[in-house]
């Protein structure tokens, strides 16, 4: 059963159209991955999903109710939750304050102590540095932290904006694996990113962006098979 469905959207900035009637759909407990390449709209998706973009036309539907006009702060309520590119910590504030402003949601509030514990368990080095300036830990760390943020919201539906961008391969495959963990949990998990091949190896389903409109989709073991995905994004 699809938690999240988006059907035609087209969306972009000022005059700008970046997406021109995109769809997908998230199961329920499901990893999903979008991938394509630069310029192709995954970003302009999530922004969308998240109500960081209002829609141009088509409509945006979580737990069966339309949410396409919903602000963002209503929809982190509902338990929607974007981890955006880029991390943006508050870099002056300690891996410890960060958490707390992930759990900042009515929703979140009740169950701090719970997911402070889950993260420290998935992320142990942020427990080690949870007095450290979010501003001074390494690159991964910050991803680590970004993604614990965003379980800080306890969220319905997490969506990770480029997971692996600027990382080293070993922190990569620890990020890669804690979203599988994450997923056995029964999350619901939308992943935006840029490496094809190790989006598809986790994820349960996939699609392909392409000029911001949908294109191939499938369980993702087959469009790893598939020959346009191999020959225009993995190289093969």
């Amino acid at each position: 059963m699809a938690i999240l469905e988006i059907r035609d959207v087209t969306s972009g900035y000022g005059e700008v159209q970046i997406l021109w009637g995109a769809s997908m759909k998230l199961d329920e407990g499901k990893l999903t991955c979008l991938v394509g390449g630069n310029g192709a709209g995954k970003t302009t998706m999530l922004r969308s999903v998240m109500g960081l973009l209002k829609p141009w036309s088509g409509s945006i539907w979580f737990q069966g109710q339309d949410v396409s006009r919903m602000p963002a702060y209503t929809k982190a309520e509902l338990g929607l939750t974007l981890v955006p590119e880029g991390r943006q910590l508050f870099t002056d504030m300690s891996v410890y304050e960060n958490l707390e402003m992930g759990a900042s949601n009515k929703r979140a509030r009740p169950k701090v102590k719970q997911n402070l514990e889950k993260v420290y368990t998935m992320f142990p080095r942020l427990l080690e540095r949870h007095t450290q300036k979010a501003g001074t830990l390494s690159g991964g760390e910050q991803q680590m932290l970004a993604v614990a943020r965003g379980i800080m919201a306890d969220p319905v539906v997490l969506m990770i904006d480029e997971l692996s961008l600027g990382l080293a391969p070993l922190l990569v495959l620890q990020l890669f694996e804690g979203l599988r963990a994450l997923r056995d949990t029964g999350l619901t998990i939308m992943l935006v990113e840029q490496n094809v091949q190790m989006a598809l190896a986790i994820s349960d389903y996939g699609y392909v962006l392409a000029e911001g409109k949908s294109g191939i989709e499938g369980p993702a073991r087959q469009l790893i098979k598939d020959k346009h995905v191999r020959e225009a994004y993995l190289g093969l």
